[in-house]
Order: C-alpha cells, then sequence, then structure tokens
C-alpha cells in the first residue's frame, strides 16, 4: 500500500522493566530445567505519526520501581528501573496525549500499565479479551485490563489493523502464545519495515529454531504465526525485533534516539 504520510514516521524504543528468568528451561518446548537463567528485556514502543501515536505494549507496572530487589514472578522476579511517565514526559508526551494504545497480549509484562491510558483508544484482539475475562483467566494474564476495555473507549480487533490508514502502521494477527496475540509493523522511510515480535518468540535462539515454549495457549497457531511473519520478513526485507532479547533492545538506538 502507497504511503501518504507527510512526515517520517519515529520508532522510539521506551525501557519498560526486565525479568530475571531463573532458569531458561521453561520457555523451551519441553518445559525441562536447563540450568541455565537469562535476563528478559521488557520495552514499550512509541510510534509518532502525523495522524498520532501509538504505544505498543505498556511494560510492567511502575509500581515494581519502588522495590530495589524487584518483585518475584512465577519464573524469576521482576524488575523496573525507568519511569514510563518520565520517558513520555522527555517527549512533551502525558499519557492522556497518546492516541492509540496496542498491547501483543495481555499477560502483566505487557499490559501492566494499560489503566494509566484510560483516555487512549485501546486496540485489542477480541479472541485477547474473551481469553482474559474466562474465570479464571489464562496464566500470566491481567484479567483487570479485559475488565477495563469496556470501559474505554477501544476497538476490538478480528484481523489485522492499519492503524493510521497509510500502510505504515499495521498491527498483525499472531496467535498462538496466547488466543489474540498480535505483532506490529511499521515501515520506516529511512531504516525500512520493522516487525515487533511481541511474544511471537522469547528470544533469538528461540525464534531462528522456532521453539515453542510449553505454557504457549497453541503450539500449532505459533507455528503458524511464525511463519507467516517469516513471509512477511522476506518480502518486505524487514528488520525483525525480539521485543524479549536484550541483544535487540540494546540494539535499538537508546532513547531518547530514535528510528525513522
Amino acid at each position: 500500500m502507497a504511503t501518504t504520510a507527510t512526515a517520517p514516521v519515529q520508532l522510539y524504543t521506551l525501557d519498560c522493566g526486565r525479568i530475571e528468568i531463573t532458569d531458561f528451561g521453561s520457555f523451551t518446548d519441553s518445559g525441562k530445567p536447563v540450568g541455565k537463567g537469562k535476563t528478559l528485556a521488557d520495552p514499550c514502543y512509541l510510534i509518532k505519526h502525523p495522524k498520532g501515536t501509538l504505544l505498543w505494549d505498556t511494560g510492567l507496572e511502575e509500581s515494581i520501581s519502588q522495590s530495589k530487589e524487584g518483585v518475584a514472578n512465577p519464573v524469576g522476579r521482576e524488575f523496573v528501573d525507568a519511569s514510563l511517565r518520565e520517558q513520555l514526559a522527555a517527549l512533551s508526551l502525558k499519557p492522556a496525549d497518546i492516541t492509540y494504545v496496542s498491547f501483543s497480549h495481555m499477560h502483566g509484562d505487557h499490559a501492566g500499565n494499560a489503566k494509566m491510558f484510560e483516555a487512549s483508544t485501546w486496540l485489542v484482539n477480541r479472541a485477547e479479551v474473551a481469553a482474559a475475562a474466562k474465570s479464571p483467566p489464562p496464566i500470566g494474564v491481567k484479567a483487570e485490563v479485559a475488565a477495563e476495555v469496556p470501559k474505554v473507549k477501544s476497538k476490538l480487533l478480528d484481523g489485522d489493523e492499519d492503524v493510521f490508514g497509510d500502510g505504515t502502521v499495521r498491527i498483525l494477527q499472531t496467535p498462538g502464545h496466547t488466543a489474540g496475540h498480535q505483532s506490529l509493523y511499521v515501515k520506516l522511510a529511512k531504516s525500512g519495515p520493522v516487525v515487533l515480535s511481541g511474544d511471537l518468540a522469547h528470544s533469538r535462539e528461540n525464534w531462528e529454531k522456532h521453539v515453542v515454549p510449553a505454557f504457549n495457549a497453541s503450539h500449532d497457531n505459533t507455528i503458524a504465526s511464525m511463519k507467516r511473519i517469516e513471509g512477511i520478513l522476506k518480502s518486505d526485507h524487514a528488520r525483525f525485533i525480539v521485543q524479549h532479547s536484550k541483544e535487540d533492545f540494546d540494539a535499538m538506538p537508546k532513547f531518547p534516539a530514535y528510528l525513522e
């Protein structure tokens, strides 16, 4: 689709936490311990477009920053070293200024600060909301985020979404990790297309070897989604960012620098 934007799209990488995994074996297809830990980055991404802004994922809850020792989760500990509000303020933005918010999925490390953006329009997958609203909700899901969807201005997605209508920012349906998992395609004028993974893969190795964690909602859907994204990467010569990869996080321009 032809791009009609009159100013360059900008992609900012924000530090929205990190997760120290005690044993990364839980993220393999067998789920068996391997005796090795791993640090997972937990970024958020801000896309500036001539027609508005999109915040992709909202990271871990800012309240975690009050504990220098972090907080425990089932696979290790979570830490927040930088304030999302302060990072937005560095760009002269308040949470209420964000046009759209979308989540790759509703796990706590991707939707932790959702309620901060009640003035924004939420672009959420219908199947993800339905699964998160079940009792009990799937492990790791923030059910309270799904409960907010009817209370805020939201658009339920059943397929891909062209956010600004010009093909530069597209939400791609990539179910498997969760029922309504999504990834994000951003077309940049200078840097070329970029695809943000969500949790389609949790590490570079998992992506390259098509490893599907035992806890994913669907093995087959995950593999199908991986193959779909591989096709897009090949046809568009796009760069793939594994969001939880510390290496990929460190390779992005250090905030407040950006890709364009």
